[in-house]
C-alpha cells in the first residue's frame, strides 16, 4: 500500500497543476467557470461529456482549448444527416502494389485521436450515432472483423443544440448513459459578455498554453481513483441514485408519480468518480456531501426521464433532482 503522506503530496501537486490548467483555459474561454470545471472533471474521470447549449456560446472554442491545454491530439466531426459510420471509424480500401499484387489497407477515421469533438451529435442518423457506442465504452473500434484499439486517453466531447430539433435524431438512452456528465452551457452574465467582447474582437487574442501531457492526464486519472471516499458519502450516493427509481420501495410519492425510468448503477459509478474530481479541482483531499449535491444534476439529468403526465404538467426534472438531493442530505445530517 502507498504511504498516506505520499498520496497527500501527489494530490496537492495535482491540484496546483489543475489550477494552472484552469487559468490557461479561462484565458480563451472567458467566464463559465462551472462549465470548465465540469469538463475538466470529465477528463479527470476518464469519461465523456455532452455539452448542451445554443450556438455561439463557445462550445467549440472550449474543446479546442482543452485539446491544447491537456496536450491531447484532437479531431472534430461535424455530424450531419448524410454522415456514415465509415466517415467516423474509417474503412478498408483496395490497393495495388508495385508488383501488381492487390490487398486491402485500413484508412483510419477521425475517431482515432485522444479528444474527439462530436459537433451536433443528434443531427446524424441512429446508425451513425451507434458507431460511437463501442469506442466510448470499450475504447476499441471493430472494422471488417478486426479490433483496433484507440490511443489512451480517449474522450468524446459532444455538443447538442437544445432548441432547433427539426431534422434531428434524439440520442438513445444507451448512448446517453455513456456520457459521464451532461453540461448545460448557458448565456454569460453581462460582465462576462463584456469581457468576451473586449478579448475577442481586438487585434490580438490570448493563447492557451499546454499544461498537461497525455501521460500526465492518465497518471491524474489513476491518482483520482486512489482518493478516499468516506462511508457517509458512499451511502449518500447510493441513497440518491436509488431515490429516483420509481419502482424502488420507499421512494417519495413525487418520484413515483413523475419519473418514468430512473438511473442505473452506472450513474452511481459516475457520481463516485465526479465527486472526487470536484473535490480535487477545489483543492480538497476527499469529497463531501456538498460534492454529491453539486454533481447530482450533471450526472443524473440525462439518465432519467419524466413520464407523460409529468411532462404535460410542465414538471421540471432539474428541480426534482435538486430538491430530492437536498432533502436526502438534510435527512442524513438529522440522522
Amino acid at each position: 500500500m502507498s504511504d498516506p503522506d505520499d498520496l497527500v503530496a501527489e494530490i496537492e501537486a495535482l491540484e496546483d497543476k489543475l489550477a494552472e490548467a484552469k487559468a490557461s483555459i479561462t484565458r480563451r474561454f472567458i467566464g463559465q467557470e462551472r462549465v470548465v470545471e465540469l469538463t475538466l472533471a470529465a477528463l479527470l474521470c476518464g469519461g465523456h461529456a455532452l455539452l448542451i447549449g445554443l450556438p455561439g456560446l463557445g462550445k467549440t472554442r472550449l474543446v479546442e482549448t482543452l485539446s491544447t491545454v491537456m496536450g491531447l491530439d484532437g479531431n472534430r466531426i461535424q455530424f450531419t444527416p448524410d454522415l456514415m459510420p465509415a466517415d467516423i471509424l474509417g474503412s478498408e480500401v483496395l490497393e495495388t502494389a508495385p508488383d501488381g499484387s492487390r490487398g486491402f489497407r485500413f484508412v483510419s477515421g477521425p475517431i482515432f485521436c485522444q479528444l474527439l469533438m462530436a459537433d451536433e451529435i443528434n443531427r446524424a442518423s441512429p446508425r451513425t450515432q451507434s458507431a460511437l457506442l463501442q469506442a466510448m465504452q470499450e475504447r476499441v473500434v471493430t472494422v471488417a472483423g478486426e479490433d483496433r484499439k484507440l490511443e489512451a486517453p480517449f474522450h468524446v466531447l459532444a455538443t447538442q443544440n437544445p432548441i432547433e430539433q427539426e431534422g434531428t435524431y434524439p440520442l438513445p438512452e444507451a448512448q446517453l448513459d455513456r456520457f459521464l456528465v451532461q453540461i448545460d452551457v448557458e448565456y454569460p452574465d453581462r460582465q462576462t459578455e463584456r469581457d468576451i467582447l473586449l478579448a475577442t474582437t481586438g487585434a490580438n487574442e490570448e493563447d492557451a498554453v499546454q499544461v498537461f501531457s497525455a501521460q500526465e492526464l492518465i497518471a491524474a486519472q489513476t491518482l483520482l481513483r486512489r482518493m478516499p471516499v468516506g462511508d457517509s458519502v458512499v451511502d449518500l450516493i447510493l441513497d440518491l441514485v436509488r431515490a429516483f427509481r420509481p419502482d424502488e420501495p420507499g421512494v417519495s410519492a413525487q418520484v413515483a408519480e413523475t419519473v418514468a425510468w430512473g438511473p442505473g448503477p452506472r450513474a452511481a459509478q459516475a457520481l463516485m468518480m465526479t465527486v472526487r474530481a470536484r473535490a480535487l479541482l477545489q483543492g480538497r483531499l476527499a469529497p463531501s456531501a456538498e460534492d454529491v449535491i453539486d454533481m447530482a444534476r450533471p450526472v443524473l439529468s440525462h439518465r432519467m426521464a419524466l413520464n407523460f403526465a409529468a411532462r404535460a404538467r410542465g414538471d421540471n426534472l432539474v428541480d426534482l433532482i435538486e430538491s430530492t438531493a437536498t432533502a436526502l442530505t438534510r435527512s442524513e445530517v438529522a440522522a
